[in-house]
């Protein structure tokens, strides 16, 4: 999800700005509430020096036009004849609808690079502007051993430049011809304002024969004939693609040309009787030169604000600093156009039945949700600079830290920049202290803000005095985006892998009992594998009393009942069981694509999770840490009257006296292919320090070692019954830590420690 980090003071309405990260994409949008006198009239301003303008002058080209040109919008009509003679053959559906109806994506752009370069200026053309575009290529002559980390090159093994030309639009005709309407081709010296390109291409009718960019006339020619300057950047259309396709192997035999640019400008006139043209259907391809030791920052003329491409861009620093200049381009154009928006709104809703009270604030955004029951009402929560008064644990109070914190803080600062932004210089504020906060999020606008605060406030005659101000302000929800993820299914076999001390043996029976019974009964596909951890003395006496002597008789019990199935076990002598030394066994010994669910043997294993484990670990992309549902202690919670096992929360829908806990990290899901890369980066830091393998734990080397997504998650399907685990001393001090927070605060909830203690001061006073 996407949020608009944004602020905005409620009486008086003052803009407010806020970029924070809290753990999700934020994108910083800037809205000027205005408040102005409303018998105005209603006022529409258009941007100075738009993108695309309307010009009296009609295209030379936009007279193509017949059969040729708007064929792709015909209709067809495919008729199907089935031969009795031939055998019937399944067939097959394309997955999805654009392919089967013959979509084509709007753009793909090219651009042109070299050895030497590549590493360099299309490096800095990709991190600006690739992300924008729905495919990038790179091409050049010959690169690297190593092409850089993202991009797609193409290598045509020759550096003559008009070669390359060549090769780029034979290779564009065959791999892409049928996929995209427009290409888009530039040098890597070009950098190109990306949403503009889009809309530019978004305006352009398909289907018609094109060749669009900045016209430069051929050097000693006579005709009027045009090209299109390659440093500019220029746009092929499909149609024109196609029919120029058959003449490219006779333009490179009779066109003898040094630049690339002309060479294909007068493959084009010649054979196609095409011009370049830099105006086409009201649309003007705009561009900018960019002169020498020329600053961005200072650039302010109306061709540079309006230019679609600039050229020459000599080195990549410069190349970022554009993009910078633009980036602040588009975002003040947003800014004017949302303005625009509200003024209108605020003109229109004086109009209807409601009249001015009809927008609500702020306006353009949803208005707040109306409860229907008192169940529905949205709780404020009230904090100060430090603390909070509603905790995730049930506390009255607790401090304020980590994105919380940080929210607050800004929060603050950006209400006192607005405050001061509105009545300098007549007043100067200065944060003295915050006397209440309240927030509440609301799930059809956002996070809302009401704040008292203390203010300094100074004249401009030097004199101060402290007064307080209320303010509100507003977070609201933007956009939601589709992230596109790599496929998953549920198909995927599981490896379960279980690590068992002596301690724990106990209760590997019940663990035993739910597999059986939710994935051999079921014909799950679920493995399981068994991790025996012995201390140094259990192991020495392993001959005479072995340990595991009950576990290992249960499961050749479960293999006698199943004959197909198999359960293996691995024995290690240890004295401190690290995860990761113990993964580091299971790995060797399983195939790179396996997919490990690392438990535990107060476990319950059930399919729904287990479905769940595969859908939410994706190999070279995302693991998986569930947050399993912990229940108290029945001694605390229910005193004399213990539960009857029909009762027992893994068998209800609910769930019931227990809790998440979040301190453990012992369950995880994870593909052994993710694991061993993360291994490897971790290698050289153990080298001079084996004790880092006891002091971390399986989440630890994901978040350190790997560019993954660490997905952490509660997850209601993996219950655990109540034990009192023994934390280990020798484990690290935080995994000791951690281990004793679970037991402590696995006991009972807060109101059932307070009746426990209650009862034991009233049978002590007795």
């Amino acid at each position: 999800m996407r949020i608009s980090s944004l602020l905005t003071l409620f009486r008086p309405a003052l803009p407010l700005v806020l970029g924070l990260s809290l753990g999700f994409s934020l994108s910083l949008l800037m809205v000027s509430w205005t408040q102005g006198d409303t018998a105005e009239p209603c006022v529409d301003e258009v941007a100075d020096g738009g993108l695309f303008q309307d010009s009296p002058r009609a295209d030379a080209q936009d007279g193509l036009e017949g059969d040729a040109g708007n064929e792709d919008f015909q209709p067809r009509i495919v008729p199907y004849h089935k031969d009795p003679s031939k055998p019937h053959k399944k067939v097959f559906r394309t997955r999805y609808i654009n392919t089967e109806l013959g979509i084509r994506d709007r753009l793909l752009v090219g651009v042109l690079t070299s050895r030497a370069t590549l590493n360099t200026l299309a490096v800095a053309v990709n991190r600006t502007v690739a992300h924008h575009f729905h495919r990038t290529l790179y091409f050049t002559g010959t690169r690297g051993p190593k092409p850089p980390h993202g991009m797609t090159v193409v290598a045509h093994g020759d550096d003559r430049p008009v070669w390359l030309m060549y090769e780029t639009v034979r290779y564009l005709h065959q791999h892409h011809g049928p996929e995209y309407d427009w290409f888009y081709l530039a040098q890597e010296d070009t950098y190109t304002q990306a949403e503009r390109l889009n809309e530019l291409v978004a305006h352009l009718s398909a289907g018609q024969d094109l060749y669009m960019g900045r016209a430069e006339e051929f050097i000693g020619a006579e005709e009027r004939a045009r090209y299109c300057h390659g440093g500019y950047g220029y746009l092929l259309s499909r149609s024109l693609l196609v029919r120029l396709q058959p003449h490219l192997d006779t333009c490179r035999n009779d066109i003898l040309s040094i630049r690339p640019d002309e060479w294909l400008g007068r493959c084009i006139i010649d054979y196609l009787g095409l011009s370049c043209t830099g105006l086409h259907q009201e649309m003007t391809y705009r561009y900018f030169e960019l002169g020498k030791n020329a600053d961005p920052e200072r650039e302010d003329s109306p061709q540079f604000r309006n230019a679609l491409t600039v050229h020459p861009v000599s080195d990549p620093a410069l190349m970022y600093r554009l993009h910078k200049r633009f980036s602040q381009i588009e975002l003040e154009q947003t800014y004017r156009h949302i303005r625009q928006l509200q003024i209108q709104i605020s003109n229109i809703s004086e109009l209807t039945p409601e009249g001015s009270a009809g927008a609500t604030w702020p306006i353009g955004i949803n208005p707040p949700f109306q409860p229907k029951t008192r169940f529905e009402v949205i709780n404020w929560e009230y904090f100060t600079e430090e603390h909070i008064y509603s905790c995730a644990d049930g506390s009255p109070k607790c401090e304020l830290r980590g994105a919380d914190r940080a929210d607050v803080s800004a929060v603050l600062e950006t209400a006192v920049e607005q405050l001061n932004e509105r009545y300098q210089p007549q007043l100067h504020f200065r944060m003295h202290h915050l006397l209440n906060g309240y927030r509440r999020f609301d799930p059809t606008r956002g996070m809302e803000y009401t704040l008292d605060l203390a203010l300094e406030a100074f004249t401009q005659k030097g004199h101060s005095q402290i007064i307080s101000k209320r303010v509100g302000l507003m977070r609201p929800l933007s956009s939601v985006e589709i992230i596109p993820m790599p496929y998953v299914t549920e198909a995927t076999r599981v490896q379960v892998v279980l690590p068992i001390t002596a301690q724990d043996q106990d209760y590997v029976g019940n663990f035993l009992d739910m597999y059986v019974m939710n994935a051999l009964d079921t014909h799950d596909n679920v493995l399981l594998t068994l991790l025996f951890i012995y201390d140094p003395f259990d192991a020495q006496r392993v001959s005479q009393a072995d340990v595991f002597g009950g576990v290992k008789a249960m499961i050749t019990e479960v293999e006698k009942r199943y004959s197909d199935v198999k359960v293996p076990w691995i024995s290690v002598k240890t004295e401190v069981p690290c995860q990761v030394k113990l993964m580091d066994i299971i790995s060797k010994k399983h195939p790179v694509d396996t997919l490990f669910f690392l438990a535990s043997p107060w476990t319950e294993v059930n399919a729904d999770f287990l479905n769940r484990c595969r859908m939410n670990t994706i190999g070279s992309w995302q693991v998986f840490f569930p947050i399993h549902f912990q229940e108290f202690s029945p001694a605390i919670v229910y005193h004399d009257q213990q539960p009857s096992a029909g009762e027992s929360s893994s068998t209800t829908d609910t769930l019931r006296d227990g809790h998440f806990d979040r301190h453990v990290f012992d369950e995880a899901c994870f593909y052994n292919a993710d694991y061993m890369a993360a291994r490897s980066k971790m290698a050289a830091d153990i080298l001079d320090n084996d004790e880092l393998l006891e002091s971390m734990d399986i989440y630890e080397v994901f978040v350190r070692y790997s560019g993954l997504h660490v997905f952490r998650a509660v997850e209601p399907a993996l219950v655990q019954k109540y034990v009192q685990r023994a934390c280990n001393p020798r484990l690290s001090e935080d995994v000791y830590h951690r281990c004793m927070l679970s037991s402590l605060e696995g006991l009972g909830s807060r109101s059932h420690l307070a009746m426990a203690l209650f009862e034991q001061e009233q049978a002590n006073s007795t």
